[in-house]
């Protein structure tokens, strides 16, 4: 706990805002939920991330990993990456369709999973990242989209104010 406490506390003096943090599932896995921003602002926020953690932790005798499947027969580690699109700052995926969502959401979700092959270069670039992708393991094996089930690429988070409406790419 003194270690993540030191990791969110650095995080925050270099401008890293962490809106929730927890232990995970698997032995020693923890998860950190950097808030929203721009996508330049959170790709760059995700260097500095990863730089804190592996440094606060070497600072503990530590060694931290961003593997996907670092212990077999335990859960792995994704990077789930939420998105939203907003126009003239207006939600554009709260609608009435599915799941409070809106047709053009639909839409965006239907294109991840149209291109997921060529998406899969970037999402999993490592032997690694397909041991992390297995049944039973709360991994996206699902070529799908829902709002309940964690086993599809497409996770619908739940959110009643329209401002919440997002996809999570898992």
């Amino acid at each position: 706990q003194d270690m993540r406490s030191e990791m969110l506390t650095v995080l925050s003096e270099m401008g890293v805002v962490v809106e929730k943090h927890h232990h995970e599932v698997a032995a020693a896995q923890h998860e950190l939920g950097i808030k929203f921003d721009t996508l330049v602002r959170n790709a760059d926020k995700m260097q500095i991330y990863k730089y804190v953690v592996h440094q606060v932790a070497n600072a503990y005798g530590k060694t931290a990993t961003f593997m996907p499947k670092p212990i077999f027969g335990d859960n792995g580690s994704g990077m789930h990456v939420h998105m939203s699109i907003w126009k003239s700052g207006k939600p554009s995926f709260a609608g009435d369709e599915y799941a409070g969502l809106s047709e053009s959401c639909l839409y965006f979700i239907g294109g991840i999973i149209k291109h997921a092959k060529a998406l899969n270069a970037f999402t999993n670039p490592s032997t690694n990242s397909y041991k992390r992708l297995v049944p039973g393991y709360e991994a996206p094996v699902l070529l799908a989209y829902s709002a309940r089930n964690r086993s599809a690429s497409c996770r619908i988070p739940f959110g009643s104010n329209p401002k919440a409406k997002r996809v999570e790419v898992r």
